[in-house]
């Protein structure tokens, strides 16, 4: 069984291609659903059951990337400088259900804007397995869902970020670097990307050499921040300015 799982999970007859037929069908549909599922919920179900598919949502976020490690676990292949909640879309996984489950508005102000950022990993994801294998899937719940469940909170929940809460954010971003950093020394790992780019084509290309591209990274997610801020300001707004009116 081992065998057979581990040839599974490291099975790269189907590769992933940016862009592919695949890849562009997900984000289609990761666009619809972002639309969709939030306007649904908030329209046609009670409080209670837009807490059901918020806590949802949530543990799918988290069971995405816990799935993983189990997984690798039972095949005998976990690897400690491979499979730990290191990188920020991972941590963000699992800080998810504190958002969606409990309602944690300190959580949402962190983890809004870093699953935000994580847009680019849409486009140019660090997977190379494609359709149908489990990492495709596994790779589009982790990073668009979780997108859809940030906007969910956002627009189910009501909950809205404040210019505060970028600096929060970012602080927490910065706090989770600082603590990455002794992990990939002790265990000889490269989580956060801290030590070098990703192994497949990724935004961080264009950022520079390294140690560079981690201050270009900085800037950049600071900015889209900010920018991600001001884009759900307005938009919230315009729709409680709706509302109102109603």
């Amino acid at each position: 069984m081992k065998e057979s799982l581990t040839t599974y999970l490291y099975d790269n007859s189907i590769p992933f291609i940016t862009l592919g037929t695949a890849h562009s069908i997900s984000i289609i549909f990761f666009l619809f659903l972002a639309i969709w599922v939030p306007w649904i919920t908030k329209k046609y179900l009670s409080e209670k059951q837009q807490h059901i598919l918020g806590s949802f949502l949530g543990f799918a976020v988290a069971l995405s990337y816990l799935s993983w490690p189990i997984l690798e676990l039972l095949a005998g292949t976990f690897e400690t400088k491979l499979h730990l909640p290191f990188h920020m879309c991972r941590a963000a996984n699992l800080m998810i259900p504190l958002a969606l489950v409990l309602r944690s508005y300190l959580t949402y102000e962190i983890v809004f804007f870093w699953g935000l950022t994580i847009i680019h990993a849409v486009i140019t994801p660090d997977i190379t397995q494609g359709f149908p294998h489990y990492h495709f899937f596994r790779y589009w719940l982790s990073h668009q869902l979780m997108i859809i469940a940030l906007i969910y909170a956002t627009m189910v929940y009501d909950f809205r970020p404040r210019m505060k809460s970028v600096w929060i954010s970012f602080g927490a971003l910065t706090m989770f670097f600082l603590i990455t950093i002794p992990v990939n020394i002790f265990l000889d790992a490269n989580y956060f990307w801290i030590c070098g780019k990703p192994p497949v084509h990724s935004i961080l290309d264009y950022f520079g050499p390294w140690p560079w591209y981690i201050l270009t990274t900085a800037l950049v997610a600071l900015a889209h921040f900010f920018l991600f801020y001001f884009i759900t300001i307005f938009w919230t707004r315009k729709l409680d300015i709706s509302k109102a009116k109603q």
